[in-house]
């Protein structure tokens, strides 16, 4: 069931693309850009105990968390179909080694904005947090990586000191291959999509690229991924650490993509203090 839905959705997609290219490539691309989970069910404590605060950008909430601090302030962005709260543990270790810490939800995703994501939206609004509260160090899981990376590369932001990437995909192109492949799209629509991306974003899915943007920074970074990750294939973590000048690549293995346990908590402690 898992793997015909997904082929029965594209065997129709397939077949508008042939009567209407852009409007197949349009339903496509929205399906692709709208998160099935993510939304908070309950609040955690941690996040009940932050300070909360609402921005507003192109008409979309961006909602924040804050805990107060007497060391740097560290930005934690979250990935696809999560929220803030997948943080809770890593919030209260930063906290007792005297960070402070600032938290945002991403468009469509926990009590944030929008209907529908993509990473470009989410680098926009990771600029407006970063020009409010200035962290001086940046840490994404997943395509809240890539959205760091894309926020650096437009930005000019000289506040970061080091930045970690935590199971973050390279390039845009291998999950979008991902997608196109799970649902059987034809060469026909696939072009549509990507002449769509091309229209939407002003590029082609090749442009955006973690490694490459992150190959023009200059601070310091950590790369942690799992040798097995099920989402995201180690290699692109070899690439991204490769043309991240000034970082440093951990490996783990067991933690598949959510990278959720101690190890990796008391990994990027020791990197802030190093």
């Amino acid at each position: 069931m898992q793997t015909f839905l997904p082929k029965f959705i594209g065997l129709i997609l397939n077949t508008l693309g042939l009567l209407n290219t852009k409007l197949a490539s349009k339903w496509a691309l929205d399906l692709f850009s709208r998160p099935l989970k993510g939304r908070y069910k309950t609040i955690h404590p941690t996040l009940e105990a932050a300070e909360k605060r609402n921005f507003h950008y192109k008409k979309l909430t961006i909602k924040t968390y804050r805990w107060k601090g007497e060391k740097e302030t560290v930005l934690l962005a979250h990935g696809w179909e999560s929220n803030s709260g997948r943080w809770k543990n890593t919030v209260n270790s930063l906290l007792k080694s005297g960070y402070s810490v600032v938290a945002l939800d991403a468009p469509a995703h926990g009590a944030s904005g929008g209907k529908s994501f993509n990473a470009v939206l989410y680098s926009e609004f990771i600029a407006l947090v970063c020009t409010e509260f200035k962290p001086s160090i940046l840490i994404g899981h997943s395509v809240g990586g890539m959205a760091i990376s894309f926020f650096m590369k437009n930005s000019g932001y000289r506040f970061a000191d080091k930045i970690i990437l935590l199971g973050a995909p390279s390039g845009f192109t291998g999950i979008f291959k991902n997608y196109t492949d799970l649902m059987g799209f034809s060469s026909k629509l696939k072009r549509g999509i990507e002449a769509r991306v091309m229209r939407k974003f002003g590029h082609p899915s090749s442009y955006f690229n973690t490694a490459k943007f992150m190959g023009e920074v200059n601070c310091k970074g950590l790369v942690i991924h799992d040798h097995n990750d099920p989402v995201i294939p180690y290699s692109d973590a070899v690439e991204i650490q490769t043309a991240f000048k000034n970082s440093t690549l951990i490996a783990t293995n067991g933690l598949g993509h959510g990278l959720k346990g101690k190890a990796v908590i008391n990994h990027i402690l020791a990197f802030l203090e190093d």
